[in-house]
């Protein structure tokens, strides 16, 4: 404690006034602004996910109060080939979309440190991304279209013969998956783009003056100071592409056959349209597992809490 603030506290104590101390006093004005934030993850998040694992232990369906059955569901879970063919479609979505959309959106927040300077080019990146996912799953299903499609159009048009891209077990889910790449690979340029921007110039002037080619200064510092930003992108991108919903269900709706039925839309089919809620969340809660698992993992072994910056 200095000696003004010594003198402050007996000053306060002689005029008979409570002595305030400043962290209290700032605490109670974080916890005000944080209170509704706070009050929508109790009541939307936490409160609903507590729920889903209760009923993920039931049988349970509109029509009646939840049952008690224990591990049936998982059991059951273990048992489903329609569960183990969609844990398969969605990691083949996955691995898809992120490695494309990862390489892409690499190349873009290079070209846009590198070369394109203008705001309007680099705003132009996001206009996909402002799009809705159910607008953009039926644009690209008409563009696509067997018949009517203009990308068909042109594939005859150079005496190709046709390609299927959404009734085709073959091409169903690349053809989702270059969708959710299209869509989203600009907005994960800007944040790649933003990291790109926190690495200080000097480094750089440092390996020229060293005779560093380009590829060299890309692999040696690039690279490792861009691990923290990759790490977030990675998890932010692997999360959302299990999770992805729409627009299999505005295109194909898990067909041709079972093969683009992915998790989101097997839960929701269980759920809503067989009305099966507790074997519904017992598979939303191995979703919930499998996500934590995946982001631990990333964070541990992609170091994303550490920076080469320090």
């Amino acid at each position: 404690m200095t000696t003004l603030t010594r003198n402050a506290t007996a000053a306060e104590r002689t005029l008979g006034r409570p002595v305030r101390r400043r962290g209290q006093s700032d605490m109670k004005v974080a916890l005000f602004f944080i209170a509704p934030a706070m009050i929508g993850f109790i009541v939307f998040y936490l409160v609903p996910t507590l729920r889903g694992i209760y009923l993920s232990f039931t049988e349970y369906s509109i029509l009646g109060d939840p049952t008690w059955i224990g591990t049936a569901n998982y059991e059951a879970i273990g048992k489903d080939p329609l569960f183990w063919n969609a844990l398969a479609v969605t990691t083949q979505y996955v691995l898809i979309n992120i490695v494309l959309q990862t390489a892409l959106a690499l190349g873009l927040a290079l070209l846009m440190h590198r070369v394109a300077k203008s705001t309007l080019i680099r705003g132009t990146l996001l206009l996909p991304y402002l799009m809705a996912n159910v607008i953009a799953a039926l644009l690209w299903f008409w563009l696509l279209d067997y018949q009517i499609g203009i990308v068909n159009y042109f594939i005859d048009a150079l005496g190709m013969p046709k390609v299927a891209f959404f009734g085709s077990e073959e091409w169903a889910i690349p053809t989702q998956a270059l969708i959710n790449t299209w869509r989203h690979m600009g907005y994960t340029a800007l944040l790649i783009f933003a990291g790109l921007q926190a690495i200080p110039g000097h480094v750089y002037e440092v390996a020229n003056l060293d005779g560093a080619s380009p590829w060299q200064t890309f692999r040696k510092i690039t690279m490792p100071l861009l691990r923290p930003v990759l790490a977030l992108v990675l998890i932010v991108t692997i999360i959302g592409s299990f999770q992805v919903f729409d627009t299999v269900a505005v295109t194909t709706q898990g067909g041709p056959v079972n093969a683009s039925r992915v998790l989101q839309f097997y839960i929701y089919q269980k759920a809503f349209t067989e009305s099966d809620f507790g074997y519904g969340s017992a598979l939303a809660v191995i979703l919930f597992v499998i996500l934590a698992l995946v982001a631990f993992i990333q964070m541990k072994f992609l170091k994303g809490n550490e920076s080469d910056l320090d």
